[in-house]
């Protein structure tokens, strides 16, 4: 044991990366623990903003492979709408050549394009599954940067495609396989790493901000591939995969994956804490060294909760990801105001959906926060979203203005639960009590939750491809239809959320401001996670038979 102490500040200057050793260089002092913070924020903020420009790119190149058909799924409404045709040849395509590109250019062009969807995402589904197994038994900044690495190298090939002349469909086909292999890297590192770091407070909030990097990501992309069509569709993968193998680069310099890994200390000596103010303490640190062993696949399925909201991510994701994959393609095949948009300005249309994506994960990781009830907001958000995915077909095409309000309300409740789902109660699941203080299971229990959640990603795309040449309002039915099921396999966490609040009014004489007239504080004596004693004030809840204790040192059950 004495050996391993004493070995402790080698390792610890040994896994610095190289960044934070130059910073330090030209600083002279050690970096501070709240610096850390912060730049683990801003690089896995960029490096998973980085991951979604390189996917989205995709769904707004579709147009251009694909430009024939303008009457697309405008057939066989069940909902009554009046389309005012507009004449192809008037429809401008915003590449040179305008002729699509074979084999995507034929006939069965909007198959092949879901084919392709379906196969990138079946494999990212997979992967993820070994990536959150990996994650917690490798460095994850090395783990990380040879995913991102990876997928710029394979974006960037995709893309070669057109200085290559290539129409062979299976080169188009193995080179999505192999981006979804390493773009599955991403989601377990970065939400491990990040949980390494930050403590409980307000977790359903910042990781709501911090999650805005999905739809910034997919903003920059959108933007980027749509500026760059009128060159040719290649540079619209190309640029975005040298920016993610660029910002791959900068995790392997600058990320500090634990406090533990760097030797920082989240309580600086300099600034003493105020009376009664609590520590944050992050998410997985444990107490104890020994209880450090990875969890299993089939242990982290058996945490309570983790099937459920797994389940239900599988729906938010194929309503999420349908989107992700097709609506510029949808935008740019129906007439809005009897007009038809060009694929470029569809591209850039399309980014509101993810502006309304950035509101959506702020409000539930807010909401959830305040309530403390994760279940009740994720499934709030997605029978809202039901409503807001037939107005938004209904009525988008009447006019530009409704067309973009509309869009931006379904953005917000599709990708709110989604956000939510897959940052803060991927936390909570992974940091549960039934794991007795492990700190090894964030990612696999991330990598269940999304992984699960990306297999309906998958089948939501594909699904599209074939059913949008019938008619886009079965489409929808079909989203809709995944939203109300998303939502309902929530309903036993959310009875359960609801009478714990209802014992939890009753038990405190129905008023629940007066929690802490109500809690007695009590001093005790408590074992901080370096093993010595500490005094700390704690407050008495009581919860169904039992009752929580909190102290400003810790939470646990008694």
């Amino acid at each position: 044991m004495s050996s391993l102490t004493e070995n402790a500040p080698e390792e610890t200057c040994n896994n610095k990366p190289p960044g934070i050793k130059f910073v330090e260089y030209i600083k002279r002092s050690p970096v501070s623990f709240k610096t850390h913070q912060a730049i683990v924020l801003i690089v896995t903020f960029l490096a998973y903003a980085s991951y979604h420009a390189a996917r989205k790119t995709t769904s707004v190149v579709k147009s251009s492979l694909d430009p024939q058909s303008t009457k697309l799924g405008l057939n066989f409404a069940p909902w009554r709408i009046t389309y005012v045709d507009a004449p192809p040849e008037s429809r401008k395509l915003s590449w040179a050549l305008g002729d699509g590109w074979a084999p995507f250019s034929g006939s069965d062009g909007t198959v092949l394009l879901g084919e392709l969807d379906v196969a990138f995402l079946a494999v990212y589904a997979m992967g993820m599954y070994f990536s959150g197994h990996l994650g917690d038994r490798l460095d994850l900044r090395i783990f990380l940067t040879v995913g991102m690495v990876g997928t710029g190298v394979f974006t960037s090939l995709f893309g070669l495609g057109y200085w290559g002349n290539i129409h062979s469909f299976y080169y188009f086909l193995i080179i999505q396989m192999a981006a979804g292999l390493f773009q599955s890297t991403g989601w377990p590192s970065v939400v491990a790493v990040v949980g390494k770091w930050f403590g409980k407070k307000k977790r359903g909030l910042i990781m709501g901000i911090w999650n805005a990097h999905t739809s910034i990501g997919n903003i920059t992309g959108s933007l980027l591939a749509s500026a760059l069509l009128s060159y040719g569709w290649g540079w619209s993968f190309v640029v975005p995969g040298l920016l993610i193998a660029f910002v791959g680069l900068v995790v392997f310099f600058f990320l500090p994956v634990s406090p533990e890994a760097v030797g920082a200390n989240e309580i600086e000596p300099q600034q003493p804490m105020k009376i009664g103010e609590s520590m944050e303490v992050p998410l997985l640190r444990s107490e104890r060294v020994e209880n450090d062993k990875a969890v299993g696949f089939l242990e982290a399925w058996q945490i309570p909760g983790v099937a459920p909201f797994a389940l239900c991510l599988f729906f938010a994701k194929l309503v999420a990801y349908t989107f992700l994959y097709w609506l510029p393609f949808y935008i740019s095949h129906t007439a809005i105001d009897g007009k038809y948009l060009s694929n470029e300005t569809s591209g850039n249309l399309s980014t509101l959906f993810d502006v309304g994506g950035v509101v959506g994960g702020v409000l539930a990781g807010h909401i959830s926060d305040r309530l403390n009830a994760r279940a009740i907001t994720a499934a709030s958000f997605m029978y809202c979203a039901i409503p807001a995915l037939f107005f938004y077909r209904s009525y988008g095409h009447l006019s530009l203005t409704l067309n973009i309000v509309f869009m931006f309300i379904t953005g917000m409740f599709v990708n709110g639960p989604y956000a939510l789902i897959t940052t803060a109660v991927s936390a909570d699941l992974g940091t549960h009590s039934s794991l007795k203080g492990n700190s090894r299971a964030l990612a696999t229990v991330t990598a269940i939750i999304d992984g699960t959640g990306s297999v309906g990603a998958a089948i939501g795309p594909l699904l599209t491809g074939y059913i949008s040449t019938r008619s886009w309002s079965l489409v929808f039915t079909m989203l809709m239809g995944a939203a109300l099921i998303a939502g309902l396999f929530l309903t036993r966490l959310v009875v359960s959320e609801v009478t714990e609040k209802i014992q939890e009014a009753r038990s405190q004489g129905g008023s629940p401001t007066t929690r802490s007239s109500s809690s007695p504080i009590e001093e005790r004596e408590i074992f901080s996670e370096r093993g010595t004693k500490q005094k700390s004030s704690c407050s008495t809840i009581p919860v169904g038979s039992g009752k929580l204790i909190i102290c400003n040192m810790c939470d646990f059950l008694s």
